[in-house]
């Protein structure tokens, strides 16, 4: 099992992709499954960072990564120190009054992209697989 664990502050996003950039090495990922994870990881990073610990940085985000018995599925799960979120009641980022919207796409993109999502802890943990 890999861990890695940041501050709440968002440029360490950076680390975030240099974990994520260790792993696909470490694995010998595919590039395709290799975007899906860096999107997710990133977006999932980003909301734990921003909305789960609001950007304080005496808070921390832990990623973790295990890879299953076969050596077919990555599993990746973050948590936040957050109250969590209603996972089940987003805006839809594809309506015709939220296209134009900043932000609010983060969790359909890790539901378009991961294999398998799950929500735990009120929303302040996430669960993605993927298939490599």
């Amino acid at each position: 099992m890999e861990t890695l664990t940041i501050t709440s502050d968002p440029h360490n996003i950076a680390q975030v992709e240099a974990f994520i950039e260790d792993i696909r090495a470490k694995y010998n990922i595919a590039d395709d499954a290799y975007g899906n994870i860096l999107i997710s990881l990133t977006e999932a990073a980003n909301n734990a960072i921003i909305h789960g610990n609001d950007c304080d940085k005496s808070k921390t985000v832990e990623i973790t990564c295990a890879l299953d018995d076969r050596g077919k599925a990555m599993t990746f799960t973050i948590t936040d120190h957050g109250r969590g979120f209603d996972h089940n009641n987003l805006p839809d980022p594809t309506a015709p009054e939220n296209i134009d919207q900043p932000c609010g796409r983060g969790v359909f993109l890790m539901m378009q992209l991961a294999d398998m999502v799950v929500f735990s802890n009120n929303g302040s943990t996430v669960e993605m697989q993927f298939r490599i």
